[in-house]
């Protein structure tokens, strides 16, 4: 951030009093501008036909990790519930018609300034299309899930947790809710970068 939002002026980066960290303030009107993390809303979209469970994936038309798969999610809008996010995105990115069901991982992404959340969901029909952030959308058995191009941590998370309860349902369990933290892979040793 170079200049403020309420009056155009620099700003300088300082710890305002009364604060601990530093934030944007600026050196002519004293505004302080917060930054905080964006939140990531989306669902994991499934049908279960034929006695088997199927999960909706969009293959990214978009950067970053165009051309890789991920679950229909995207950036939080202001004045709408992290549900009607949800909602929103598998529409927006799978064309899809879900029923939404509860919120399954909140997921810690501090390196990058986000959280992202996912709820489970249940496909109404099979009526779905890209939307103009994929390329495609398909459905997905756990065995046929484009494992090693997956678009992010948080997708293989989400979708490992996501399977591991559906072992435990054919036991009698059920779903749980799952809090992590998506930390940055370390740099190997003499890695370029």
């Amino acid at each position: 951030m170079k200049f403020c939002s309420e009056c155009a002026h620099p700003v300088a980066l300082a710890i305002p009093e009364g604060d601990n960290r530093p934030r944007y303030v600026c050196t002519h009107c004293d505004a302080i501008h917060y930054q905080n993390p964006k939140l990531v809303v989306g669902s994991i979209p499934v049908w279960e036909g034929d006695g088997e469970l199927k999960v909706l994936l969009c293959k990214r038309a978009i950067e970053p990790r165009y051309g890789y798969w991920t679950l229909p999610a995207g950036f939080m809008e202001n004045a709408e519930t992290t549900a009607e996010a949800a909602v929103r995105e598998t529409e927006e990115e799978a064309g899809a018609h879900i029923e939404l069901g509860q919120l399954f991982t909140l997921l810690n992404v501090a390196h990058v300034h986000q959280v992202h959340l996912f709820y489970l969901a249940r496909l109404r029909d099979l009526e779905f299309a890209p939307g103009i952030e994929s390329l495609e959308v398909q459905l997905f058995s756990e065995r046929e899930i484009p494992w090693d191009e997956l678009a992010f941590p948080t997708i293989r998370t989400t979708l490992e947790l996501f399977f591991a309860d559906r072992v435990k349902m054919r036991e009698g369990g059920s779903y749980g809710f799952h809090s992590h933290d998506i930390v940055r892979p370390m740099r190997m040793a003499g890695a370029p970068g």
